[in-house]
């Protein structure tokens, strides 16, 4: 085997520089959503990283169509009875479509009523063969264990979704991809933040909307990719007892999608981890030129420019963040 093709973090280095040519190709599908009619409420079930695109979704979804949209546990349906879902869509996201707890929860909530929708990255996987409309991410085979291109196409599939169950929204997020469609996104401090991270021992990322959900997908990275304690929390949430811990040496990476109504709290939240000496740095997505976008396409494009950030502080760390010691790309659970 050539040196090249063993060469540490080659791979996730090159499937996350492909990202926002999935997300603007995954953003722009067409979806006929004429069987799920008008949903009374819809349940994401994902597990890792799919369930963190999920968050970041559920947030978007809220918004623009005012149904609640919460996570159901798969366990509800690969160890237990299941829940009543009538007139409800189950929106399961998986990036192999292979887990068997997943395929028992599409499944299952199809026959306690669900329309399922299952976002998945392989074609004619378990789950899309036990749901009733797939969106597929297309981002074609992804070798490195740490998900990068496909958890930003599953972010873009979603939008798809949602553009189809609302054409207002549709026509945002055909803007945001054509904007993205051509974009690299490297964050202008990238150097700073790895130096933050190689002196950090305890991490909180925060965020807040759909930037909670991409703040639970970059701690869990921060721990696959450089063994890193990273905890998620939303801005506001961290302000009660999660605040305490920074009593001891903390970073807080903070990421800002940009939203109006989020800047207060995130403030807030910055203002007093500055106050007790806290290592703070917040990413902003207006730190990129790419105009106005929606939320749930900013929550992408500060994934897009952590992922190198993270994936070059495992490499500084000694870890090939392309096959972690502990995991596997398909996690089999029940």
């Amino acid at each position: 085997m050539s040196r090249e093709n063993t060469t540490p973090g080659r791979l996730m280095a090159a499937e996350s520089a492909q990202s926002m040519g999935v997300f603007a190709r995954a953003a722009t599908q067409d979806i006929d959503v004429t069987t799920l009619g008008t949903p009374c409420a819809i349940y994401t079930i994902a597990r890792g990283s799919s369930d963190a695109a999920a968050n970041i979704l559920s947030y978007e979804f809220m918004r623009e169509l005012g149904v609640p949209v919460t996570s159901l546990p798969p366990s509800v349906f690969s160890l237990g009875a299941g829940v009543a879902m009538d007139n409800a869509v189950a929106l399961v996201v998986s990036q192999s479509g292979a887990s068997d707890d997943l395929v028992r929860s599409a499944k299952g909530a199809a026959a306690h009523g669900a329309k399922v929708v299952a976002i998945t990255n392989q074609p004619d996987s378990p789950v899309q063969s036990a749901s009733d409309i797939t969106l597929p991410i297309g981002a074609g085979p992804e070798l490195a264990v740490p998900a990068t291109k496909s958890v930003i196409g599953s972010i873009a599939a979603g939008m798809a979704l949602l553009g189809a169950l609302k054409p207002e929204y549709g026509a945002k997020a055909k803007i945001a991809a054509a904007a993205l469609a051509q974009q690299t996104i490297q964050h202008p401090d990238a150097a700073a933040l790895q130096s933050a991270f190689l002196r950090a021992r305890h991490i909180y990322v925060i965020g807040r909307d759909t930037g909670y959900g991409a703040a639970h997908e970059v701690a869990l990275k921060l721990k696959e990719c450089c063994a890193l304690h990273a905890e998620a929390y939303s801005s506001s949430e961290v302000l009660h007892g999660p605040l305490q811990l920074a009593t001891n040496p903390l970073m807080v990476l903070m990421l800002d999608t940009g939203l109006a109504d989020i800047q207060d709290s995130l403030d807030q939240a910055e203002a007093r981890f500055r106050a007790i000496d806290c290592d703070v740095q917040r990413i902003r997505v207006s730190d990129f030129d790419l105009g106005e976008t929606v939320p749930a396409a900013a929550a992408a494009v500060l994934l897009a420019a952590m992922y190198p950030v993270i994936l070059n502080t495992a490499l500084a760390l000694g870890f090939d963040p392309d096959a972690p010691e502990t995991l596997s790309k398909v996690t089999q659970t029940t």
